[in-house]
């Protein structure tokens, strides 16, 4: 493999992960993405508390993200093998605590919407 090019990452995403279930996180991803957007859109500012309470979930999604792709993967932390397995597990814990952070702060807006709070 010499080129990394968006279809040879498609193609591996989905060997990892299965076509279905992979599908299924893109497609969970833009329906979460979507309703950030629509949120941001509704409320015109961020609410601080709920920032607050979204990021305080940061770490739990850095660590699950981490699991999940190496129970996936069907590793363990005794294969890492050198400084880019490190890197590429740092960009996971990245993604998986904004993505909860995301989450966290679309779903407290969606159930809590501005007019509710004092």
């Amino acid at each position: 493999m010499k080129d990394l090019t968006f279809e040879t990452l498609w193609a591996v995403f989905e060997e990892i992960f299965g076509r279905g279930l992979f599908w299924a996180l893109v497609a969970a991803a833009v329906l979460v993405t979507v309703a950030y957007v629509y949120v941001l859109i509704r409320d015109r500012a961020v609410s601080m508390r709920k920032f607050l309470l979204a990021q305080l979930s940061m770490p739990f999604g850095a660590v699950g993200a981490v699991l999940f792709v190496q129970t996936m993967t069907h590793s363990g932390f005794s294969d890492i093998g050198g400084p880019i397995d490190v890197i590429v597990l740092l960009g996971v814990a990245a993604m998986g605590a904004i993505g909860i952070a995301i989450l966290a702060y679309t779903a407290q807006s969606l159930v809590h919407p501005p007019q509710d709070e004092d």
